[in-house]
């Protein structure tokens, strides 16, 4: 058995912390779109925004790096659709230009996190 990470805990990855940041400032947005996209535009936002920390989680548990970066990869994925989203959002005239900006650029950077630490789990796989 070895190491997964050097954090014993995934409340430590700093990717986790910032992407569980990232899904509490979008939920006052969510509590603010219309009635009538309470099940469509709110529920694919907060099912995909919540998979990025859900999965960094989920993958943290797992028994080699190779799983690990399987479930880092699904939230990578998820921060795209959450991107895409939040385009809709601000197309549909939901979301303000300037709050697009700032979750766009959580979003890449949670983005860029997420690929750092697959990179590093890759150079830690025999």
């Amino acid at each position: 058995m070895f190491v997964l990470t050097k954090h014993r805990n995934w409340t430590e990855l700093v990717v986790w912390q910032a992407s569980h940041e990232f899904v509490l400032s979008l939920h006052g947005f969510l509590k603010a779109l219309p009635t009538e996209e309470r099940f469509a535009l709110t529920d694919q936002l907060r099912r995909a925004s919540y998979s990025i920390p859900a999965n960094i989680v989920e993958g943290h548990s797992k028994a080699s790096l190779k799983d690990f970066n399987k479930f880092l990869y699904i939230s990578r994925g998820s921060v795209e659709e959450v991107k895409y989203f939040i385009l809709l959002s601000k197309d549909l005239e939901y979301l303000s230009e300037e709050t697009y900006i700032q979750f766009t650029e959580k979003l890449s950077k949670i983005g860029s996190m997420l690929n750092n630490l697959i990179a590093s789990n890759k150079k830690g796989m025999v």
